[in-house]
């Protein structure tokens, strides 16, 4: 299994809103597993950069929630998301459990790609919106008399 393609599907799903990962809550359920770290919620730091270069500094604090779960046949889930969903964190968790299958095809086109559709058209509405905003501004240079 490729890593950057799990690095891809777990920041997919730790991205997706739990209302679009519920319809496929049945199918993800469909098979026996144990709960390695129940979802729970913790914190984390957030530091950031000013300029995205500068010296780093404390943010603050935000929510986060994760989850570890084993199916029966061994293959292990993790997901990390922000916020305090406890069902999204174990459905993300069991997603990428399955996803590491034989035949992670399926799991791809009708769950990984939906999502990231999803979340590709929110971010298009998002930058029409802020790009409705933009402002250009100049300077008006004074001849010389």
């Amino acid at each position: 299994m490729n890593p950057s393609k799990r690095q891809y599907w777990i920041g997919v799903l730790a991205r997706a809103r739990l209302c679009e990962l519920q319809p496929h809550e049945d199918a993800l359920r469909d098979v026996d597993y144990q709960l390695i770290r129940a979802p729970e919620v913790g914190m984390t730091l957030v530091r950031g950069r000013m300029g995205g270069n500068g010296a780093p500094f404390n943010v603050g604090e935000m929510s986060v929630t994760r989850c570890v779960v084993r199916l029966a046949d061994g293959r292990t889930g993790y997901s990390y998301l922000a916020g305090r969903d406890k069902l999204h964190a174990e459905l993300a968790a069991l997603a990428d459990a399955h996803l590491q299958g034989a035949q992670p095809s399926l799991w791809l086109s009708e769950l990984i790609t939906s999502l990231a559709n999803a979340q590709a058209t929110r971010r298009a509405q998002k930058e029409a919106e802020t790009a409705a905003t933009k402002v250009e501004f100049f300077t008006l240079v004074r001849g010389e008399s």
